[in-house]
Parts: C-alpha cells; sequence; structure tokens
C-alpha cells in the first residue's frame, strides 16, 4: 500500500491496538502502511508462540475483505488453504402441509453466482488459523524491519484502559499512553459481559463438517426451516467437504440426542436436492447464539471494532467482514485527518448506515424463526421469489455480500 504525503496522520500518533485476531492484525498492518509516522503497538493475551495454525474455526470472507488481505500481501498464504463461493444458494424449506397439499410446488429458491457479477468469486472459506497466522507473521515481519514504530506486546493480556489529557493510559502489567486505542478483542456471545444493545436468540449454532455427494463445487448454502437457519460452505481439500452451521431452538434442540446416522438423514431431510446428499458428519460443537453490540464505536479516544462492537448471529455470516471494514475506514478517515477527535465522531455517523444495517439484518432474520405469526413462512418465501425474478435486486444484494456499505 503506497502512501503519498496528502495520505499521511497530520501529526505522529500513538496507536494501540488490543487484540491480534484478523481484524486486529488488519488493523496494524494498514495503519502502518498507510502511517509512516505512527508507532502501532498490538497487544495479545495469547503468547508468541501460541498455535494458532492449528485453530480449525471455519470463517467467510466476502470478496472485499478477499481484496484486502491481497492489499496487505497476505493472500497468498491464506488462499492454498481456503476455497472460493462461486455461488450462494438460498432456499427456505417448504412446510409440510403446503408439501402435501401442493407437491409440484416449487421451492422458494434463489441463486446468486459470481459469473453473473463478473467477479472471479463471491468470496471464500478459510480456517481461522490459516487466516490469522499469516498476519501475524506478517505483523512481526513489520516488528523487525521497523521495531522503533511496529511493535509486538504478544502474551501481555490488558487489564485497564483510562483516558485523561487527551491520552489513553493502557494497563498492560506496565502502564503505557497512547495517543488512540483501537479494541479488537471479542471473543463469542457466551463469553462476553453485556452491552448496551443485548438479545439472547435462545438458539444454538451446531458446527462441524459434512462430506456430500453430487452437490456442485464452490457453492454455499443457506437453507431456511422451521426451527431456524442451516447453512452449508465449501472447505478446501477433497471434493464434497463442507462446514456445517445447524442452528436450532435451544428449549427444543434434538441435535444432542441423535447419533450420527441419525444427524446425517435428518440433514439430508432438511437440505434442498442441489446441495447433494449428505454421507458423514462430524462430532459437532454448540455455540449459544445472541446479540451483543454496542451503541458507539466510538469513546473518546477509544474505539471498538469487529466483535468488540458487535457480535451478530450467523445467519449472513458478516461478523468478520463487518470487523475489516470498520478497520479499513478507521484507517482510511484518519489519513488525513488533522483533528482526531472530530475525525472519531465523524466516524461514527459515517459507519453506522453499514453497521446498523447488518445489526438490523441479522436479528430480524434470527427472532423471526420465533415468531408464531400466520403466513410468515409464505412471506419469507415469496421474497425469496421476488429475488430471483428481480435481477437488478439480485446485483444489490450480492453487491452488499461482497463490499457491504463501504464503497
Amino acid at each position: 500500500m503506497s502512501t503519498s504525503p496528502r495520505e499521511a496522520l497530520a501529526t505522529p500518533l500513538r496507536l494501540g491496538v488490543v487484540g491480534a485476531g484478523p481484524v486486529g492484525l488488519s488493523l496494524a498492518l494498514m495503519a502502518q502502511a498507510r502511517w509512516p509516522a505512527a508507532t502501532v503497538t498490538v497487544y495479545d493475551s495469547r503468547a508468541t508462540d501460541a498455535r494458532i495454525a492449528d485453530d480449525a474455526r471455519t470463517l467467510a470472507l466476502s470478496l472485499g475483505s478477499v481484496q484486502a488481505f491481497e492489499q496487505l500481501g497476505v493472500w497468498p498464504a491464506i488462499q492454498p488453504l481456503s476455497a472460493p463461493i462461486l455461488a450462494v444458494h438460498v432456499s427456505q424449506r417448504q412446510p409440510a402441509l403446503l408439501g402435501l397439499l401442493r407437491p409440484r410446488t416449487p421451492e422458494p429458491s434463489l441463486w446468486l453466482r459470481a459469473s453473473e457479477q463478473h467477479v472471479p468469486m463471491l468470496g471464500a472459506v478459510a480456517p481461522y488459523g490459516a487466516i490469522a497466522m499469516p498476519l501475524r507473521t506478517a505483523w512481526q515481519q513489520c516488528c523487525e524491519r521497523a521495531p522503533e514504530r511496529c511493535i509486538a506486546r504478544f502474551g501481555t493480556p490488558v487489564s485497564g484502559l483510562t483516558q485523561k489529557d487527551g491520552q489513553v493510559e493502557l494497563d498492560a502489567g506496565v502502564v503505557e499512553q497512547h495517543d488512540l486505542v483501537v479494541i479488537a478483542e471479542g471473543g463469542v456471545f457466551a463469553e462476553q459481559s453485556r452491552k448496551a444493545v443485548h438479545h439472547d436468540y435462545r438458539q444454538t449454532a451446531w458446527v462441524g463438517e459434512v462430506h456430500l455427494q453430487g452437490g456442485a463445487a464452490g457453492v454455499a448454502f443457506e437453507r431456511f426451516t422451521t426451527s431456524g437457519p442451516l447453512a452449508l460452505l465449501p472447505l478446501p481439500g477433497e471434493t464434497g467437504r463442507a462446514a456445517l452451521v445447524w442452528c436450532v431452538d435451544r428449549a427444543d434442540d434434538p441435535v444432542p440426542g441423535l447419533t450420527a446416522p441419525q444427524r446425517v438423514t435428518v440433514l439430508n431431510s432438511l437440505l434442498p436436492a442441489a446441495a447433494g446428499k449428505v454421507v458423514s458428519v462430524s462430532e459437532l460443537k454448540g455455540f449459544p447464539l445472541g446479540l451483543n453490540a454496542e451503541r458507539t464505536l466510538v469513546q473518546g479516544r477509544c474505539v471498538r471494532i469487529g466483535n468488540a462492537a458487535q457480535t451478530l448471529h450467523p445467519v449472513a455470516g458478516q461478523g468478520l467482514n463487518l470487523g475489516l471494514r470498520d478497520a479499513h475506514e478507521l484507517v482510511s478517515r484518519l489519513s488525513s485527518a488533522a483533528d482526531l477527535d472530530a475525525t472519531l465522531r465523524r466516524l461514527e455517523w459515517q459507519r453506522a448506515p453499514d453497521r446498523w444495517g447488518m445489526i438490523a439484518a441479522t436479528d430480524f432474520l434470527a427472532r423471526s424463526f420465533t415468531w408464531q405469526w400466520p403466513g410468515l413462512t409464505t412471506l419469507r418465501g415469496a421474497g425469496l421469489g421476488l429475488l430471483s425474478r428481480a435481477p437488478v435486486l439480485q446485483r444489490a444484494l450480492s453487491r452488499q455480500m461482497m463490499f457491504g456499505s463501504r464503497h
């Protein structure tokens, strides 16, 4: 990333980044590239030798996120361990009664294809470790090249932040002062303290891996069922591997009591024919689902991004992508800022449409599965049917998925 004089910060900045996950490290790499006079310190409770590469949690990347990693120079290391998303199939399982009364009625469904949007992919899927490790390596290389302005404090948990006199005092065993601190350490919903906007969906996401026969390569599936959304994401490697996200009502959760063959049978009854046939399913791990969001990203000289700002339902798979857009916009807006405090206040308003739009969309979809309103399933199916016949709306939806409201 090149930097022209007018892109540089008006004054040198001491930036502290709390959290060395994909969002925090991406922010640090963007900042050191765009702000040549800044000092950037990254704090993380995990030690330098933590086995991050072994973390197999699956993350969905939008095309905008892939492009961001390309600009940071880490995509060549991530790409061999990723799988491209060439198409997305969204469908709704037909209610049993309607299926009996009108057996030939096609299920509501929608295809979004990269080829129709004239892009190489809509996004990609990669393990957490395959994303985080190249970013960590890139940051360590920055620290070796420029130790006076790129600093890694790994194995150093932050115990407190205090703002005074236009500075932030960060307590990480030793108190250090920064002009700006960005908190990018969020964790999952069940581990977080309650934020201002909080809702427990009373759903569990069961995640694991399935093997399929007969499905198309590079297709992500989002399936609306009566108990919650069900998603399959293509995985790298042998054909037919897919990551599973199976959301069910916590109060009526059948998954723990099912044997592996029974889970295969149930999944085949829920998934659309286009997905192929599930032949095996791995051990599944359950996570409680909820919304946990701050009302504001900015509090004085402290900014929250990624899961530290908002933890979303996985129905759209956009949590990481939203966090990366937070990081991108923060660095971009501050690159020519003459007044740091005024620019931070404007950032709140500039991020609001993308941030609150995504929060509202995922919240609506998640809550809708708990509503018992007559005709709700029919309305959702009608919406899918309308989208499937409206290329202009499909392009708008595809662009939102790929880039959010960043561009």
